[in-house]
């Protein structure tokens, strides 16, 4: 499946209005088998913006195409200069009230699973487990050339010391852990290569224009097949990739239930889109089911990939 390189979508007029009821979703839980769709909206609140909410990045900002990185030696320098100092806050952004709620549900057994189209690990940092990430993570790296996989970790230590006096002012991070960045900014950024065979290395993400491997997908189409129910979380849909899996939920007659606070591509398939904040949303809905939501243990976060730990649930 490719990746449509969709950035925008018009709201028809038509589309049912947003409400504040959380009945539906409350309902759709207690009765089990949710599989929750997440987007860039639910990590809103760990300080990673989305795309295209109010000040979305891509109102100053374009994602980098698949085809544009493989083709072009100074893009993949730009991006890897960016995505560089991105990953410095990125990969220290804690999973909010949101995350926590997910993990909290999903431990009482109410979910079927979860997809995400996030490449933040947020979900499984607070204690989601079993999660799809459909669109990849940023904490890995692959060889385009031998397919050999690496942490993130490991190659930002790597292009630390190639380039040791790197350290610009960015004007913002976006959800792809990209940092804004001018190309005066960017200079002489060394990239450095695959460390087996001295390829080209590109995070294990899926860049608009790219293809989702169909294994994913149809693991992702197979949860919805088993699924009750279909709980869309901080996600517009303006990108097929996660679109599909609503309209394959409502042609299937499952209930589709949406938590965003702009319209989505998808309103006119859900039965209801809740326009309430996430983290608050989630928390009073975990509320009146009585399903705990942790509060997160403090942990150091002098390292870029430190995340905090969940206390377990009773």
């Amino acid at each position: 499946m490719r990746m449509r390189p969709t950035l925008s979508w018009t709201p028809a007029g038509d589309l049912p209005p947003g409400t504040t009821d959380l009945r539906p979703v409350a309902d759709a839980l207690k009765a089990g088998g949710v599989l929750v769709l997440s987007g860039a909206g639910i990590s809103t609140e760990s300080g990673i913006p989305d795309y295209r909410g109010e000040g979305g990045s891509l109102s100053r900002h374009t994602p980098m195409t698949y085809q544009d990185f493989t083709a072009d030696a100074r893009a993949r320098r730009r991006y890897w200069a960016r995505s560089h100092l991105g990953w410095r806050t990125f990969g220290r952004a804690r999973p909010n009230a949101g995350h926590r709620a997910v993990a909290a549900f999903g431990r009482r057994g109410l979910l079927s699973g979860v997809i995400t189209q996030n490449v933040d690990g947020l979900h499984q940092a607070a204690g989601s487990d079993g999660v799809v990430e459909l669109h990849g993570s940023l904490d890995r790296v692959v060889c385009l050339s031998c397919g050999a996989f690496s942490p993130r970790r490991e190659l930002a230590r790597r292009l630390e010391e190639a380039n040791p006096d790197f350290a610009p002012v960015a004007a913002g991070i976006n959800p792809d852990g990209d940092a804004d960045l001018t190309d005066e900014q960017v200079g002489d950024f060394r990239v450095v290569p695959c460390a087996v065979c001295g390829g080209v290395l590109k995070p294990d993400v899926v860049f608009f224009g790219e293809n989702v491997p169909p294994p994913r997908v149809e693991q992702c189409r197979a949860l919805v097949r088993e699924a009750a129910s279909l709980l869309v979380l901080g996600s517009s849909l303006t990108v097929m990739s996660g679109l599909r899996f609503v309209r394959q939920a409502a042609e299937a007659g499952k209930p589709v239930l949406i938590v965003n606070r702009d319209p989505t591509r998808g309103d006119r398939h859900a039965l209801t889109r809740v326009a309430v904040p996430l983290g608050t949303a989630l928390t009073t809905v975990a509320a009146r089911l009585g399903v705990p939501v942790p509060v997160p243990v403090p942990v150091d976060d002098s390292g870029p990939d430190s995340r905090p730990v969940m206390p377990p649930t009773p």
